[in-house]
């Protein structure tokens, strides 16, 4: 089983929850996609089960984007691999909650 170094990048607001300065750095076992680097930083830092996740389905929470290489993976399939850059560590999976205003 192959292991790769994922870059995370998190909103202030859940930096602070789960207690991490920067960009979160994981190992994640296996192919790399949402559902991988989101289950190895759930482990990381549980505290963070239920805030990008819903606690029952897994799905992405409403106000929650998923995006790397300058791409939007929001509507992506959970299990589809994320690109080769994000895998590689060269750009990072960025975690990031939806603007909303009027």
């Amino acid at each position: 089983m192959t292991t790769s170094t994922v870059r995370v990048v998190l909103p202030a607001h859940l930096r602070v929850l789960g207690g991490v300065t920067g960009e979160v750095v994981l190992d994640v076992d296996g192919p790399v996609t949402q559902r991988s680097v989101l289950d190895a930083l759930e482990a990381r830092h549980p505290v963070l089960r239920g805030t990008i996740r819903e606690h029952g389905t897994l799905q992405r929470r409403a106000f929650v984007r998923f995006f790397a290489c300058e791409e939007d993976l929001s509507h992506e399939s959970p299990d589809a691999p994320l690109p080769e850059a994000v895998a590689a560590g060269t750009e990072p999976f960025m975690v990031v909650g939806a603007v909303a205003g009027g």
